[in-house]
């Protein structure tokens, strides 16, 4: 399959390991994926998770780049609303000139938190839908060329005319990507109900942008690849049991793989992980590669976005070169 393949990394704090642990694996994980051929990896902005080390999206980027020299390194995404543009157009300035020609900016509009996180952030909670499209717009603008006159200026930041992506799980994502012209992530691996009608709202009504001549969108799966289908399975109750615990409401560090999930899963949580996760690919090369045609079939993206949701940072470097080779 000759079709571009990227990560996407959550920096994931594992249960009996520290802060420091998940984003020196985040490291590791980087150095894999540009030697193994990842087209790019991408960490995603979340905030007061006790699982998740990325909240700091910029930071960390900064930290993968400096450790490999040219895979593309993006956010997957930032929260725009969370933030002033002016300010993401700064952070993402400094990267884009410390690291020329590597740099990737996805946008999504959710808190990516609580909603008591997300008043914390000074995240403007009365702001009307209407102000994202037009937040879009300031982003550009202060990544673009500075016009005459202009008396605010992103330092850094203008003039790296830095590629934007729209993220989303919706069919107003898809709709918005299309209008700007922009290019297009569909979040799959945690949110497939609506990833045919996104792909094909998307596509029916893109109109050309100085950025995109055409449309081109990216697909999110999830991937355990082990060297046995059993193994694969075992790996992925980490992941599992993720989900449980936001059903739950439960805050946890993310977990050790079980022996046998259905000592601590409902036939509800079954019902919701099956759902949920229906894109998963978990299993040996040869299993994962079948599920794996079959996706890319269905879906003819352009690109594929995997994450490696294990504990183990051995096997999910173990996993994401194995994945690289059916690729």
């Amino acid at each position: 399959m000759k079709l571009p393949f990227s990560l996407l990394d959550l920096a994931p704090i594992g249960e009996g390991t520290s802060i420091a642990d998940a984003l020196d694996s985040s490291r590791q994980l980087a150095v894999q994926a540009e030697k193994s051929g990842y087209h790019r990896i991408w960490l995603a902005e979340h905030h007061g998770m006790h699982g998740v080390a990325s909240s700091a999206t910029a930071v960390v980027l900064g930290h993968i780049a400096a450790a490999t020299k040219t895979i593309r390194i993006g956010s997957g995404g930032v929260m725009l609303p969370n933030h002033s543009p002016l300010v993401i157009a700064e952070q993402f300035g400094t990267l884009a000139t410390l690291f020329p020609g590597r740099v990737d900016l996805g946008l999504g509009r959710a808190p990516g938190t609580d909603m008591a996180t997300a008043n914390a952030l000074r995240r403007n909670l009365q702001s009307d839908v209407d102000s994202y499209p037009a937040d879009i717009r300031e982003l550009q603008h202060y990544l673009g060329t500075p016009k005459d006159g202009q008396r605010i200026v992103a330092v850094p930041g203008a003039n790296t005319h830095i590629p934007l992506w729209l993220l989303g799980s919706s069919l107003y994502s898809a709709q918005l990507a299309g209008k700007f012209g922009l290019p297009y992530s569909f979040a799959s691996h945690f949110a497939p109900d609506q990833l045919f009608d996104a792909i094909s709202l998307y596509r029916s009504m893109f109109e050309a942008s100085e950025q995109s001549e055409k449309p081109y969108i990216m697909a999110g799966v999830m991937a355990v690849v082990a060297d046995t289908d059993e193994e694969a399975r075992y790996l992925f109750t980490s992941v599992q049991q993720q989900f449980m615990n936001m059903r739950q409401g439960a805050n946890r560090p993310f977990a050790k793989p079980v022996d046998d999930l259905s000592q601590i899963c409902t036939n509800a949580d079954q019902a919701m992980l099956s759902h949920i996760l229906r894109y998963a690919l978990v299993g040996s090369p040869q299993t994962v590669s079948d599920k794996l045609h079959k996706f890319i079939d269905a879906t003819e993206v352009d690109e594929l976005i995997v994450s490696m949701p294990i504990h183990d940072i051995k096997a999910r470097l173990k996993s994401a070169e194995m994945f690289a080779k059916l690729m």
